[in-house]
């Protein structure tokens, strides 16, 4: 029985998902569709300020700062199988309005493996980071997993971010389009990676999870992202007060990991309109 309904539900989503991907051509406004414009950038800064090791419970984390100290705190967090390089670039704009720290999560780059990863003991890890280094009411900029992770320390410890912004979250497996699971599972059954198992498996981000979330939050993805337009529109629906965008012509990396100056451009531009810019 079980097996049967989520059957039905996996139907349900991907004719739904389908239904949005077309509606978005014909209905923009649904999706609040914006096109990225990168223009009046300042000057990307060289190199950081500091790029070092903090003991955590369970993870000595390995994490990079760019930008002046003192400034108002802006964490970017990688994807699934990143580093701190992923965002490089978004963080050497970013670092002329905030001081931006660029961790690597469990299990990814040179920070320590435990043995076990979710994105519920990664949101921990971010808990204990910001307490480690006294980062109040930081933004935290997520792509990929780091935009599930955003959403996750946002709603288990609602006091702690000022504002997030999820860029390229999915809120379960389901909601993936059929291709890229399928690669998933064809790359875990050539070498087992328990990264894989991870997004193969998780989120379960459910309505009432999602309004526990109370910060300010900024949910996009891109018109031709991994996961279906309906799921981003499902998760900003969701979390009480929040923006969303489906951004034109870009897909999961294209305006994030691939293209540090659009990053930029984007949380400007939300920041600006919350009040939130430096």
């Amino acid at each position: 029985m079980t097996a049967i309904v989520n059957l039905l539900l996996s139907i349900t989503v991907l004719l739904g998902g389908v239904r949005s991907q077309a509606e978005y051509i014909v209905k923009p406004d649904k999706y609040n569709a914006k096109t990225l414009i990168v223009a009046d950038l300042p000057a990307p800064a060289e190199e950081p300020t500091e790029d070092t090791f903090i003991e955590l419970s369970e993870v000595n984390m390995h994490y990079v700062v760019w930008g002046e100290p003192g400034r108002t705190p802006l964490i970017l967090v990688h994807g699934n199988g990143g580093t701190a390089n992923s965002l490089k670039e978004a963080a050497r704009y970013l670092a002329n309005d905030f001081t931006v720290y660029v961790p690597e999560s469990r299990c990814h780059g040179q920070s320590s493996d435990p043995g076990v990863i979710s994105y519920e003991l990664m949101a921990k890890d971010l808990m204990e980071f910001c307490e480690a280094l006294g980062l109040y009411k930081p933004i935290v900029m997520g792509h990929s997993d780091g935009a599930i992770n955003a959403i996750q320390l946002a709603a288990d410890y609602p006091d702690l971010p000022g504002a997030i912004i999820a860029c390229g979250a999915n809120s379960n497996p389901r909601t993936f389009k059929p291709y890229f699971p399928a690669g998933v599972q064809a790359k875990n059954a050539v070498q087992p990676d328990k990264l894989n198992d991870m997004m193969l498996t998780l989120p379960d981000f459910t309505e009432e999870y999602l309004s526990q979330v109370t910060c300010p939050a900024y949910i996009v993805s891109g018109q031709f992202d991994i996961m279906w337009n309906s799921d981003t529109l499902y998760i900003a629906k969701n979390i009480p007060g929040s923006d969303f965008t489906v951004l034109r012509n870009e897909d999961h990396s294209s305006y994030m990991s691939q293209n540090g100056k659009k990053a930029y451009v984007l949380a400007r531009n939300w920041l600006q309109e919350k009040g939130m810019w430096d």
